[in-house]
């Protein structure tokens, strides 16, 4: 490790509550400046590279990623926020006769080197791997992966064993439907062996759960009814794929998709001259759709039953815009329809031949289609819990297990329960809700580990972030169930807008498309109780315009 210092810039040029990205030698590092400190990590998000310094900084030394929501505290480079995988460098910056001089190893500074692993204050546990009880995890997903990593962070020294029914180690799974990618090598945040080695994980792949007994404290294992203890456990199974009801939902061509090995089989089904029909027009539908556009296919047509794709989440007008780009790339739609069933083909009765569609007028169309995807949301995981006493009370019809503020289930001593299958208090309503966001598993995982890491709960207060890629990256924050105004700033069918979602003229949440950091701003304005409200915004406040950052706005941050 070879330490240089180099003078990168005036300190009269960095203001208060400003970042700047600099050169230093072949690399870049982000200068941030809070009152009279100034303070220097690695210039791009761990996560997917992002530049840094067009992203939001706070008062509280927080920057948030423009693209994704990562956050990381400039002051230590540590991980604030999932989907941050790993922490950045921080390097010594200091002002030396009016120049701003950053101490760092040059390797560190580029792009290729731009994280580091958290500093992790325990690493494993003084217990045999697969002995002592410790924390069990059921699930292997985004809220799994940060779970591990906030419990080893925060000091958690116990064992840990992971209970997966996946393959793999913790993948990133949004890549499965916006990219279609389906090597889990190329996927997976960290390898099985590294969780085993440097966090001292007893991870167990390729296992189902099949129940939870409450009373001796332990987890039910497969068919061989193996019984795995715990001292806390956490609930983290995911969602599965919901199918329709309909004739011809099992026939072999008829995929869904939520893991590796569905995105292989939609791989080499959608071939060049292939007939897709896509049914449902949420977000994991439509990422497929862009996905394989370029491939060549002899059509792509999507049902759904709102007037417009998006219509319930994002509203008409950026449905309408968004339906527009997707028809120019050939894709047909065909909307306020529903799916009266799938036709076997005549060639081969165990596979799909066509869709039969009615619209909303009573008109019937079939869509012939070598391959059928049925993207129409996901069920909660738990099924397992259906039969455990003591989760009667907790587990809806739907399937969501219901939980306190600090992501308890609610009336079980020592369970938790995250992700896809939460139903929680959302912040400041505290109106109940199941949230099927990366980002949201992933914080959720992160605080719960420091909870059982720490020995005392924080409420759960993290605001939702989504993204989509929909010819341009589409990013979303906050909880816009139920709002009653929508105010547009820009055009939907030029993919450059934002959007803001009101009710009762509080601004709910937030979208954009082509003009970041708008969305991450709002996260943190929302998170902060900052947000201007809805008249503000139409008279014509900018969010961009509200201070966070610098010395001024520290009592209201911090």
């Amino acid at each position: 490790m070879s330490q240089k210092t180099i003078a990168v810039l005036d300190a009269s040029e960095l203001k208060d509550g400003e970042m700047k990205e600099v050169p230093f030698e072949d690399g870049k590092v982000l200068l941030s400046r809070l009152g009279d400190k100034i303070h220097a990590t690695s210039a791009f998000c761990t996560h997917y590279g992002a530049p840094l310094a067009k992203g939001v900084l706070t008062a509280d030394g927080r920057v948030v990623c423009p693209w994704h929501g990562a956050c990381f505290n400039v002051c230590t480079g540590d991980i604030e926020d999932a989907p941050a995988p790993t922490a950045l460098h921080s390097f010594k910056a200091e002002i030396v006769n009016g120049k701003i001089n950053v101490t760092a190893d040059p390797a560190n500074t580029t792009s290729a080197n731009k994280s580091r692993q958290p500093k992790l204050l325990a690493t494993g546990s003084s217990a045999p791997t697969g002995q002592g009880k410790g924390v069990v995890i059921v699930g292997g997903g985004s809220g799994a992966f940060h779970c591990i990593e906030s419990l080893r962070e925060h000091g958690y020294n116990g064992p840990i064993t992971v209970l997966s029914k996946e393959q793999y180690a913790p993948i990133d799974r949004t890549k499965l439907s916006k990219a279609l990618v389906t090597d889990p090598a190329k996927l997976e945040w960290r390898s099985l062996a590294d969780l085993r080695s440097k966090y001292g994980v007893d991870y167990r792949s390729g296992v189902e759960v099949s129940g939870v007994d409450i009373v001796s404290k332990e987890v039910v294992v497969g068919a061989s009814r193996e019984r795995v203890p715990y001292e806390t456990l956490v609930l983290a199974s995911g969602g599965v794929p919901r199918r329709l009801p309909i004739e011809g939902k099992d026939l072999a061509n008829v995929l869904t998709l939520r893991g590796v090995e569905d995105a292989k089989k939609i791989d080499a089904a959608v071939k060049e001259g292939k007939r897709l029909v896509v049914i449902g027009s949420s977000f994991i539908s439509m990422e497929l759709v862009v996905a394989v556009t370029s491939r060549k296919l002899a059509s792509i047509d999507v049902v759904g039953q709102e007037e417009f794709p998006f219509e319930l989440v994002l509203g008409k007008e950026v449905g309408a815009g968004l339906k527009k780009f997707h028809e120019s790339k050939g894709v047909k739609f065909h909307m306020q329809s529903k799916v009266e069933k799938i036709i076997p083909s005549e060639s081969d009765p165990s596979q799909a031949g066509a869709v039969v569609v009615t619209s909303s007028t009573g008109q019937r169309t079939t869509l012939p289609a070598d391959v059928v995807v049925m993207g129409v949301g996901v069920a909660p995981a738990t099924e397992y819990l259906k039969s455990s006493k003591g989760f009667e009370q907790v587990v809806d019809k739907g399937g969501a297990v219901h939980v306190d503020e600090y992501l308890r289930v609610k009336g079980i001593d020592n369970v938790y329960a995250i992700g896809d299958i939460a139903m929680y208090p959302q912040p400041g309503t505290g109106e109940l809700r199941r949230i099927e966001h990366w980002n949201v598993a992933g914080n959720h995982g992160r605080a719960v580990g420091k909870t059982i890491a720490e020995g005392k709960g924080q409420p759960f207060v993290k605001v939702p972030v989504f993204w989509s890629a929909q010819g341009q990256q589409l990013r979303y924050c906050g909880v816009g169930a139920g709002y009653d105004d929508i105010i547009i700033d820009g055009n939907p069918e030029e993919m450059k807008f934002i959007a803001y979602y009101a009710k009762e003229g509080k601004i709910v949440a937030m979208a954009s498309m082509q003009r970041d950091p708008a969305v991450m701003k709002g996260s943190e304005l929302l998170r902060l109780g900052l947000m201007p409200s809805a008249a503000e915004i139409k008279a014509g406040k900018d969010v961009l315009s509200v201070d966070l950052s610098t010395v001024n706005a520290r009592p209201k941050v911090a």
